[in-house]
């Protein structure tokens, strides 16, 4: 019923009504002229015309999407008689007529599937169409909600908060430290907001961030977040999915210091890939790991990276993101 109510509706726009009444119009008024001017040569001219603007088009949208292919040609062909058929009816009831010869009923039939085929080919790339702007324009909505979350689980909420007041504790005793952290705070969204469009970046950026991320909570408790770093056997100009160490960075604080562990947060990278440490007793890794790590492995499924892995001792917590071979 969708197709049929969808095809009549496209076949009534102007743009194809308007082009299909000059052609049926002269055609009436040329049977009924070279008809000796009878009126039941008009009503067929006109059934003629009808039966094409309902059926022709709507013949074709159905048919073609029979399989195989050769059955839904044949169906095709078949309703492309209806002009043949309405003039041997007429032919028969009412006498012969200017369109009810040979020659001009193959042309009709002709007509007839010409112009069905024309316009339901027509109707279905328009409905296409239509579909993949809708498709693009979710696409489009999609894309910025998922920006906006990227820059959200890549930014803790706490994370800004505290790192806000702490400066503005800062500026009434340490006008110096406050300075720094502004400038560090700055660097870090501008790293975080071109990260969340770019599709990668050198693994030198990607480090640079998570130093930025760590020198901020060091600033804020040098003795609750202490930071070890083993860079070493890695080409910094590999490229890596952007914001994909951060998310492991926020964890490990999140899970360790933060959560009262006291212990050194380690990160190393190598020619293998990255791995952090964090102090967590927990030797179980919770299924559910938040927002941001839930949007770092779909990063990294879209970039064909293996998802990270997660490794408790009683000790430590470990998380290893490895680079694709």
């Amino acid at each position: 019923m969708n197709l049929v109510a969808s095809t009549w509706r496209g076949l009534a726009a102007p743009r194809r009504s308007v082009p299909m009444a000059i052609v049926a119009l002269p055609m009436v008024a040329t049977q009924v002229q070279l008809s000796g001017g009878r009126v039941s040569a008009g009503v067929l001219a006109m059934l003629m015309v009808g039966s094409f603007a309902l059926f022709g088009p709507l013949a074709w949208r159905a048919s073609s999407t029979l399989a195989p292919r050769a059955l839904g040609l044949a169906v095709y062909g078949f309703a492309c008689l209806a002009p043949t058929t309405l003039g041997v009816l007429a032919q028969a009831l009412t006498g012969p007529s200017w369109l009810t010869g040979h020659a001009h009923l193959a042309i009709s039939t002709a007509l007839f599937a010409v112009g069905g085929w024309g316009l339901g080919r027509d109707l279905d790339q328009e409905e296409a169409l239509e579909r993949a702007r809708a498709a693009a324009g979710a696409a489009r909505r999609a894309a910025e909600e998922a920006q906006l979350l990227a820059v959200r689980s890549h930014l803790d909420p706490h994370f800004l908060f505290n790192t806000l007041n702490a400066i503005a504790e800062w500026c009434r005793v340490d006008g110096e430290v406050a300075e720094r952290a502004v400038l560090e705070l700055s660097a870090l969204l501008r790293d975080v907001l071109g990260g969340v469009t770019a599709e990668r970046w050198p693994l030198e950026r990607e480090l640079q961030v998570a130093r930025r991320v760590w020198a901020l909570y060091e600033a804020r408790d040098p003795e609750r977040y202490q930071v070890a770093w083993q860079v070493s056997g890695v080409d910094l100009t590999r490229p890596v999915p952007p914001l994909a160490l951060l998310a492991l960075v926020e964890n490990a604080v999140k899970h360790g210091p933060s959560a009262g562990h006291r212990g050194t947060l380690e990160l190393e990278a190598d020619a293998d890939g990255l791995t952090i440490r964090n102090p967590s007793p927990n030797t179980v890794v919770a299924r559910d790991r938040g927002q941001g790590v839930a949007l770092l492995l779909r990063r990294l499924e879209l970039a064909g990276w293996p998802a990270p892995s997660f490794h408790g001792d009683g000790h430590r917590m470990t998380a290893h993101l490895s680079f694709p071979r």
